[in-house]
C-alpha cells in the first residue's frame, strides 16, 4: 500500500521542487516535511499538527485533500503516537484553560500568605531584633570646641534611648536630641535604646574635645 508521505515525496519531486522550496511556500519547516514524507509523525509537535501539515502539504501539490487524509489516517496510529508524542500532550494540558486557572488561583492564595505574613513579621520584628540605631551627630572621630556636646539620632519609635546613661526624649518619627556636658579631651559617647521587649542596641562614639581658649 502506497504511503502518504511516499505519495507527497513522489508527487513533489516530479514537480521538480525542493524541500526547502515547499517549505518556503507552505511555511511549513524543512524537517517537518522530511518527517511527514519518512512517515515519522512522532517528530511533529502533535497529532493535529500532523493532520494540518498533511493536508497543506497536499493541496500546495495539487493533491486531493481528502484522500490524502485518508490514507494518512489508515496508516497514522493515533494510540502509538500518542505515547510517542508525551510531551505535546503534556504542553496541551500545561497551558489549557483550566490548569491556567488552577496555576493563577495558586499564585494568589500564595501572594496573600506572603501579604500576611510580612505584616505580621512586621508588627513584631522588634520581638525578634535589636532596635536600629543612627547617629547623625557626633561623628565618630569627631574634633569640637565645645564642651557642650548635641547627640542627633533616630531609632524605632517605641524604644527607651539614653546618651551616657541620661535618658532621652524619643518622638514619633524616632528621632532624638540630647545636649550633654563632656570634658576635654577624648570622650566617648555611648548612645543605648532598649525596646519593649528587651532588645538592646549599644552604640558608642569617640570624639576629641578642643575647648577654645
Amino acid at each position: 500500500m502506497v504511503k502518504v508521505g511516499q505519495k507527497l515525496q513522489e508527487t513533489r519531486l516530479e514537480k521538480g521542487l525542493s524541500l526547502d522550496e515547499v517549505a518556503q511556500q507552505t511555511k511549513i519547516r524543512h524537517n517537518f516535511l522530511a518527517a511527514i514524507e519518512k512517515g515519522e509523525y512522532s517528530k511533529l509537535p502533535s497529532v493535529a499538527y500532523a493532520q494540518g501539515f498533511v493536508r497543506n502539504y497536499a493541496r500546495f501539490l495539487g493533491l486531493p485533500e481528502k484522500e490524502t487524509l485518508a490514507l494518512f489516517r489508515r496508516e497514522f496510529d493515533e494510540d502509538k503516537h500518542f505515547h510517542v508524542l508525551p510531551n505535546a500532550l503534556a504542553k496541551d494540558k500545561e497551558f489549557s484553560p483550566a490548569g491556567i486557572r488552577l496555576r493563577q488561583t495558586w499564585i494568589i492564595v500564595f501572594l496573600v500568605f506572603a501579604l500576611i505574613f510580612g505584616f505580621i513579621f512586621y508588627q513584631f520584628r522588634s520581638n525578634f531584633f535589636s532596635p536600629q540605631v543612627y547617629i547623625i551627630s557626633p561623628k565618630d572621630g569627631a574634633i569640637l570646641n565645645s564642651t557642650r556636646l548635641a547627640v542627633l539620632g533616630k531609632t524605632d519609635p517605641n524604644t527607651t534611648v539614653t546618651v551616657n546613661n541620661l535618658l532621652v526624649s524619643v518622638d514619633n518619627d524616632g528621632e532624638f536630641r540630647k545636649v550633654i556636658n563632656v570634658f576635654p579631651g577624648k570622650t566617648i559617647i555611648t548612645i543605648k535604646a532598649v525596646n519593649k521587649f528587651g532588645r538592646t542596641t549599644v552604640v558608642k562614639k569617640e570624639v576629641l574635645i578642643k575647648p577654645s581658649t
